[in-house]
């Protein structure tokens, strides 16, 4: 295992790092610490969650896991993506983050967050405010440090040139999407990373299952898989949809190149997000016991230049096949953004 500098914080994280979405949801406590333990053996030294995931179930099970063994590990979560039926019981306010934040502590069972992330960009309140709150929280040693997730690059900039006006604590690191069919990190984020001190932690480098080799272009989806069991919510997966037919040809493609290169599909897709030299972190999110023993199976693989050279020439650097992907929608993209009138 490789372990890399968190920003210019002088903490080293490990190249894979294990995600809890699924913990508390669809894997039991058991199976979710089960592969916690596994991870932390196998080397994995970074686990992120949120406060969302399985309504905070999944920060709960962490905390279990990690009761004798909380100085191994560099410990993530995330807030502001709530969906609360309660006013001023979700967002970045100062309110509530400090609400937040105290029951992520009490969940994880922990006095101090490695490093408190904003989980979406949130519209109705200033990055000063937020980095004043999360600053004072440094400050306060509840929280080390801070990063972002699923932000632009403009909104990086943004926030850290408002740190360093300010004397605030600067953001460490950025969780955003990254995959062979989704290159969109590339065009930009990659290169505001770098000349900004951030760590990029990429999620998602199967796209969802779309890169694990079971799915043709054509045929219909095994009855286990995500896409037949999503099927009517997750279009985006179906291998008979004719929407989704350029970009399962372009999937089919990429499983040849695998075959030829004597790797799996999954193992090549996982190998291309650790090329990158902006990518500190590569997410593995698994729901079961095995899945993770594929992904450690796959964790030495590393590509060459005529691999990556011939994914070039599949999927241009930048581009992301399917737009669907996107998994998030800025508020300026809503209709009344976009108009300057709406009748």
């Amino acid at each position: 295992m490789e372990y890399r500098y968190l920003g210019r914080t002088g903490v080293k994280v490990s190249e894979f790092s294990l995600g809890g979405a699924s913990f508390g949801s669809r894997a039991s406590e058991e199976e979710s610490i089960k592969i916690i333990d596994e991870a932390l053996d196998f080397g994995i030294n970074l686990i992120d969650t949120s406060n969302i995931y399985g309504k905070g179930e999944s920060e709960r099970i962490i905390g279990k896991a990690l009761k004798n063994k909380r100085q191994e590990v560099v410990l993530a979560t995330k807030f502001g993506a709530e969906a609360a039926d309660q006013v001023n019981q979700s967002g970045a306010s100062r309110r509530w983050i400090r609400t937040a934040v105290e029951q992520s502590l009490s969940r994880l069972q922990t006095d101090y967050i490695d490093l408190y992330q904003l989980h979406l960009p949130f519209e109705f309140v200033a990055y000063e405010e937020i980095l004043l709150t999360l600053n004072d929280l440094v400050k306060e040693g509840k929280i080390q440090h801070i990063g972002t997730s699923n932000h632009l690059g403009w909104q990086i900039v943004q926030a850290q040139n408002i740190s360093d006006r300010y004397g605030f604590q600067r953001l460490a690191s950025e969780q955003t999407p990254y995959s062979i069919i989704n290159r969109k990190m590339e065009f930009e984020l990659a290169e505001v990373a770098q000349r900004y001190d951030l760590s990029l932690f990429v999620y998602s480098p199967l796209s969802g299952g779309l890169l694990t080799g079971k799915y043709k272009a054509g045929e219909a989806a095994r009855s286990d898989s995500r896409a037949a069991v999503l099927k009517g919510y997750a279009d985006a997966l179906d291998p008979q949809s004719a929407d989704n037919k350029h970009k399962f040809e372009v999937i089919d493609q990429l499983q040849q190149l695998a075959n030829e290169s004597g790797m799996s599909l999954a193992n090549m897709a996982i190998a291309f997000t650790q090329a990158h030299p902006a990518v500190t972190s590569t997410l593995w999110g698994p729901r079961t016991f095995e899945q993770l023993k594929s992904y450690m199976s796959g964790a030495q693989t590393r590509l060459g230049t005529d691999v990556l050279d011939a994914i070039d020439d599949i999927v241009p650097p930048g581009k992301r096949i399917d737009d669907k992907e996107q998994t998030w929608m800025p508020h300026w993209m809503n209709t009344e953004r976009r108009r300057r009138h709406v009748y």
